[in-house]
């Protein structure tokens, strides 16, 4: 889930084959003529020392990375983005069968943000959630129980990865969002194209909610990450994943790893859609600073809240400025 980070900062305060891809496939892209920096780490690094320290290093001076060489084959990944372009291309009203209700309290469901906007603006994506771990009632894509099956794999060597970065035990992190109860939110975010790009924001800027979230994008660009006062394009790597710190692992590092404000544009010409996987603590999961990283002269930055409330309070601060669903 997501989150603008202007409310974020008022609560700190209280492939089937598996080819190898090398990081130069990248191909540089510039915002304000500024060339991308944005790490790119080979998740099967035989070095884990090596390995951990480039998550931790990007996760405390980025809070964004992509990871190549992760595994999923891309087969898969390309059978999770054929069916969710399926999905977006179906009649409006087979679409909204699936719709949330919206006196919903859960947020699975399609929903769409082609709608007006403070300032004449537009909002311009249209986005399904779906809870694809631990196996949920519903099921919209018949390819969600093999990319989880995947994906976990990824998420236990990240989490052992950011754990020994911050000098705890490997299964710290992950125990602390909750072990193998961690919920895994797909998103599918569609962004037609936009005669006027200017006057419709896909995402506003925004830090997820999540612990992590992990992304597939597709080819066309418009995802952004800002790092001090510059905004930077984020390449488009094939068969790469997009790693984003989110408010969680920001709270339970006490603030040394930092959940990375980004936003999405759509294009004028092309259609750009993403699949984020959101990794979500259980609702009454409480998180705060891991109690191994607070003593005296390091003291709690964040106050532990369980994730529901914690949630509800965001997104009704969010909610004062924007219509998020």
């Amino acid at each position: 889930m997501e989150v603008e980070r202007g409310v974020q900062a008022n609560i700190g305060s209280l492939s089937h084959s598996n080819e190898q891809i090398e990081p130069e496939a990248a191909v540089p892209t510039c915002h304000n003529g500024t060339v991308s920096e944005i790490p790119t780490i080979d998740l099967n690094d035989p070095d884990q020392e090596r390995l951990t320290g480039a998550i931790a290093e990007a996760s405390q001076e980025w809070g964004i990375f992509q990871v190549i060489n992760h595994g999923i084959p891309s087969e898969l990944i390309n059978k999770l983005q054929g069916v969710g372009r399926e999905f977006f291309e179906l009649p409006q009203e087979e679409k909204e069968a699936y719709a949330r209700p919206r006196d919903a309290k859960d947020i699975e469901g399609y929903g769409t943000r082609l709608q007006k906007e403070a300032e004449e603006k537009k909002s311009w994506v249209d986005h399904i959630f779906h809870r694809i771990w631990p196996p949920a009632s519903r099921n919209y894509l018949e390819v969600n129980e093999e990319y989880a099956n995947c994906m976990r794999g990824v998420v236990d060597k990240l989490f052992r990865c950011l754990s020994l970065g911050l000098g705890v035990e490997g299964h710290a992190l992950k125990e602390a969002v909750g072990g193998d109860e961690l919920e895994y939110m797909l998103k599918i975010n569609y962004y037609p194209p936009c005669p006027r790009p200017d006057l419709a924001p896909g995402l506003v800027p925004h830090t997820d909610l999540s612990s992590i979230t992990i992304l597939v994008p597709n080819d066309v660009p418009g995802l952004l990450a800002f790092k001090g006062d510059r905004s930077i394009d984020v390449n488009y790597i094939p068969n790469a994943l997009i790693v984003t710190i989110g408010d969680q692992i920001e709270i339970l590092s006490n603030g040394k790893y930092k959940a990375v404000l980004h936003k999405a544009t759509p294009h004028k010409e092309k259609t750009r859609i993403s699949w984020p996987v959101f990794l979500d603590p259980p609702a009454d999961m409480v998180v705060g600073p891991l109690p191994q990283l607070v003593n005296g002269k390091n003291p709690p930055k964040y106050e532990a809240k369980k994730y529901k409330d914690y949630v509800h309070f965001k997104l009704d601060e969010l909610n004062k400025k924007w219509l998020l669903f």
